[in-house]
């Protein structure tokens, strides 16, 4: 991971609550010195002290078998990201970079059983439904139906054991530089926007 301590975020409720708001992770494991990746959605909890990270995966995949075989497993939580100009900075000549969030988790990544299915399922509709009413909510939809799509998939939960992260957010510039790189990526899309809010939010701190 790209690491220098000025780029590290020190509050760590605010590195869960990146985890949190950015849920759609990659997960990725290796068989046998081969590397295998999946995304899917994490829920982040702290459960007596320790960061637990859970969701579900396909079964019969190359990612289901390399955490079969090798129960390593990292995490990566991403967010909004941008290019930053070294024509913004107030001194030259200087490098352009890229300006990004990014979450590292690892720990060993163990197998729900079928209860343990259903709960991270009837948790995962529950939470992106938002609607208890929906037709595609968990507890909405018939058992048996539900009994069809078990075999296939399987639970995971991993508590993690290291957690790293990189909020590269120009904190190395001068304040005229801050200032410009926040005014530029506020004009262009919506990731460089949210760049730009989060750099102005660290600026009034």
């Amino acid at each position: 991971m790209y690491s220098f301590s000025y780029y590290t975020e020190k509050d760590r409720t605010k590195v869960l609550a990146f985890m949190q708001a950015n849920p759609f992770a990659m997960l990725i494991g290796s068989n046998q010195n081969i590397p295998a990746a999946t995304q899917v959605p994490f829920f982040t909890d702290e459960v007596e002290g320790e960061l637990v990270l859970t969701s579900h995966i396909m079964k019969n995949t190359d990612h289901h078998q390399a955490f079969v075989n090798n129960p390593e497993a990292l995490v990566v939580f991403t967010g909004p990201h941008s290019y930053v100009s070294a024509s913004w900075y107030t001194h030259a000549p200087s490098a352009s970079t890229w300006n990004y969030i990014s979450v590292h988790a690892r720990g060993q990544l163990k197998f729900m059983d079928e209860e343990g299915l259903r709960n991270i399922l009837r948790r995962t509709t529950d939470h992106f439904e938002n609607n208890p009413q929906s037709k595609a909510a968990y507890d909405q939809l018939p058992d048996d139906y539900i009994r069809k799509l078990l075999p296939a998939i399987v639970g995971v939960e991993i508590k993690v054991t290291a957690l790293d992260n990189v909020f590269k957010l120009s904190q190395n510039r001068d304040a005229e530089s801050y200032d410009n790189i926040i005014r530029h990526l506020d004009k262009q899309d919506a990731n460089a926007q949210a760049i730009a809010k989060e750099m102005a939010i660290r600026k009034k701190i």
